[in-house]
């Protein structure tokens, strides 16, 4: 349906025509550069431990920020409501995150 309303917009003859590749494309957290913004999208980790970070605001729509990585690369440290927190990568590969584009 939504392929179908696409290709009427954008006057396509058929779904195929339109390049969505990029359209939603998700991260991890860990993957994400050095001072490169991520707007939360979903956490996948054991119960107890995404709600402890939810309540620290990692929350779906808030926007992290990669500050630093310790020198062997492991845990990075990621700016999220004003304050700072340290994630081992195992958990950061846990966050899923869209690349924030400013407007």
């Amino acid at each position: 349906m939504v392929a179908i309303a696409l290709s009427s917009i954008f006057g396509a003859e058929t779904a195929d025509e339109i390049d969505l590749s990029g359209a939603w494309k998700l991260r991890l957290l860990s993957e994400l550069p050095i001072g490169t913004t991520g707007v939360v999208e979903s956490l996948e980790l054991p119960g107890e431990i995404q709600h402890h970070l939810m309540h620290m605001g990692f929350v779906p729509e808030a926007r992290v920020v990669v500050v630093r990585r310790a020198p062997a690369g492991d845990p990075t440290v990621y700016s999220i409501d004003g304050f700072e927190v340290a994630l081992r990568r195992e958990t950061a590969r846990s966050i899923r995150v869209r690349e924030y584009e400013a407007k």
